[in-house]
C-alpha cells in the first residue's frame, strides 16, 4: 500500500519514510500542499500522513481539499498544544491524529488502525459487530459483553454504535453532539460527557480506567480497537 507523508520538515521525513517503509508500504514524500494535492491527484495514496503546519497552504485546508474529492484515510500531524487545529482537521474529514513527538510504535497502530477502516468505509451495519468482547446486535438493538447482555438507554446504543463503527477513530465532541443530538446542540457538551459516564458504568470493568471508551484530552472519544 502506498502512503503520501506530508511534511516539510526535513527530520520527519528522514525520520517516518524509512520506518514506514521497513514495514512493507510504499513511501511517497510531499513538502508543502500544493504539492500534496497535486500527488493525491496523481497516484491516488492509500494513506495520507498530513503535518498542519506546511509552508503554503494550511494543513486542515489540504485536509477539506482532499475530502471534497476522495475518501483516502488522513492521519494528522500535530505539534503539542494545538487541539484547536487538530479539532478542526477532524471536523474537515481527518481520520486521526499523532501528536509530536510521538513513538514510532504508535504511529504504526493508527497507520494500520487508519488503513483497516478504510478497507470497511461501504459496510451498511446490519446483523453484528464485534469490537473485543463487546457484541452490538444492530438488527435487535442488543448490546453484550461475552455472553451477557447490558442494557442501554436508546441513547446509550446510539453513543456505543457510533463510536465502535468508527473503532480507532477519533470522534470530536462536536461530531458525536452532532450525530446523536442534531446540529443545534453541539455548544452543549455536558450533555456527552454525562451520556459518556453513564455508558461507560455499564460496559467498562473498570469505569475509572477505561478500556474501551477513551478521552483524546479537549479533542474527543474513540473505541479501542487493540484490545486483546
Amino acid at each position: 500500500m502506498t502512503i503520501l507523508l506530508v511534511d516539510d520538515e526535513v527530520a520527519i521525513q528522514k525520520a517516518m519514510a524509512p520506518l514506514l517503509r521497513s514495514r512493507g508500504y510504499s513511501v511517497t514524500i510531499a513538502g508543502n500542499g500544493r504539492e500534496a494535492l497535486d500527488t493525491v491527484e496523481r497516484d491516488r495514496p492509500d494513506l495520507i500522513i498530513l503535518d498542519l503546519g506546511l509552508p503554503d497552504i494550511d494543513g486542515t485546508e489540504v485536509c477539506r481539499h482532499v475530502r471534497e474529492r476522495s475518501d483516502t484515510p488522513i492521519l494528522i500531524l500535530s505539534a503539542r498544544g494545538a487541539e484547536n487545529e487538530k479539532v478542526a482537521a477532524l471536523d474537515q474529514g481527518a481520520d486521526d491524529y499523532v501528536t509530536k513527538p510521538f513513538g514510532p510504535e504508535e504511529l504504526m497502530a493508527r497507520v494500520r488502525a487508519a488503513l483497516r477502516r478504510s478497507l470497511g468505509r461501504e459496510q451498511t451495519w446490519h446483523g453484528q459487530l464485534r469490537q473485543s468482547d463487546i457484541t452490538i446486535d444492530f438488527d435487535r438493538r442488543r448490546v453484550y459483553r461475552g455472553d451477557a447482555e447490558i442494557r442501554l438507554t436508546p441513547k446509550e446504543f446510539e453513543l456505543l454504535t457510533l463510536l465502535v463503527t468508527h473503532a480507532g477513530r477519533v470522534l470530536t465532541h462536536r461530531a458525536i453532539l452532532k450525530a446523536i443530538w442534531g446540529a443545534h446542540s453541539v455548544e452543549q457538551p455536558e450533555h456527552l460527557r454525562v451520556l459518556i459516564g453513564q455508558l461507560r458504568k455499564k460496559i467498562e470493568p473498570d469505569p475509572a480506567h477505561p478500556r474501551y471508551l477513551l478521552t483524546e484530552p479537549w479533542v474527543g472519544y474513540r473505541f479501542s480497537a487493540d484490545l486483546e
